[in-house]
């Protein structure tokens, strides 16, 4: 049984002389195991995997940017003072909304330019994503940042007194919400690739169901967070955002299954070739007898011709 679980005393690690900020290593290794899952899933559907390694940067592009600039509007009050940090994402501060907006703005503008089905790749896609997530959450553990309130769990995370939030310099351990969530997204993970062996998916539910799972465990987690945070109604922006995003998913997975053909469970895809044509039958030769299936069976049989009187 775990007394609590200690905080790294920096935000780096060193490896000779080198120092790597682990916020940003976990990111890299989150997208790397990413592009792998999507590239293999892409195969298993009969496309060529190079089309994701091409989309991976631009779609990755896209998704800092976006991850980045939802951060900084929603959090603006943090960069009034000196604004250049916002250009320090090393040190935290990327949205999940905005990283998904941005990624999947870039998939719909690329698979269009490209010819390619855009919910087909967002399929792909889902299941890589969250397993990101959840390796990119231990970066937050590094950075000491993104903890839930105070707990005496012998689970409990320590937190610095440098990086408590006021009003909680007195506690010492709190809720590892940064472990919560990749736990999390792990299940889903397993969830999404479970579900898609045993149930009929149509075209884009497995990103809707990515995106509505995830919602839904994100509210629970942005409810335990202490960190400062604009609030409306009595939550935080983020649960609304949570909320609002999840039952926006499961009505696109509801209309995605009553719109959308299957393509997965054995059903067939845009990139399977069609089965071969059936050669037409060879036309009966010259006084063969003709086949007795064929036959029109409300015709009466040949008698022959009556005689003459």
């Amino acid at each position: 049984m775990l007394a609590s679980i200690p905080s790294p005393s920096h935000g780096t690690i060193d490896i000779g002389p080198l120092s790597l900020h682990a916020y940003g290593l976990m990111l890299a290794v989150g997208v790397l195991a990413a592009v792998k899952v999507a590239e293999v899933r892409w195969r298993r559907k009969g496309h060529d995997g190079r089309d994701i390694t091409d989309l991976a940067i631009w779609v990755v592009l896209a998704g800092v940017i976006g991850a980045r600039v939802y951060h900084v509007i929603t959090d603006y009050q943090l960069y009034t003072h000196d604004w250049l940090k916002a250009f320090e994402i090393w040190t935290g501060g990327l949205a999940i909304w905005g990283a998904v907006a941005g990624g999947a703005l870039a998939v719909a503008v690329l698979a269009r330019r490209r010819r390619l089905d855009a919910l087909a790749l967002m399929d792909a896609m889902a299941p890589g994503v969250v397993l990101a997530q959840a390796i990119g959450r231990w970066g937050n553990y590094f950075n000491q940042e993104l903890f839930g309130k105070p707990t005496t769990l012998p689970w409990g995370l320590e937190i610095s007194p440098t990086h408590r939030p006021a009003g909680y310099e007195q506690f010492a351990t709190f809720h590892p919400t940064f472990l919560y969530e990749s736990l999390a997204c792990l299940a889903i993970f397993g969830i999404l690739v479970w579900a898609e062996r045993r149930v009929p998916f149509r075209r884009g539910q497995t990103a809707a169901a990515y995106i509505a799972l995830y919602t839904l465990a994100r509210f629970f987690f942005e409810n335990l967070r202490i960190d400062p945070a604009h609030r409306v109604g009595g939550l935080r922006i983020n649960a609304w955002v949570s909320v609002a995003v999840c039952l926006a998913a499961v009505a696109w997975f509801v209309w995605l299954g009553r719109r959308a053909e299957p393509t997965t469970a054995g059903a067939a895809t845009g990139s399977e070739r069609p089965s071969a044509a059936r050669p037409p039958d060879p036309a009966p030769t010259a006084g063969a007898d003709p086949d007795p299936a064929s036959a029109d069976p409300s015709s009466p049989p040949d008698r022959g011709r009556s005689p003459v009187p």
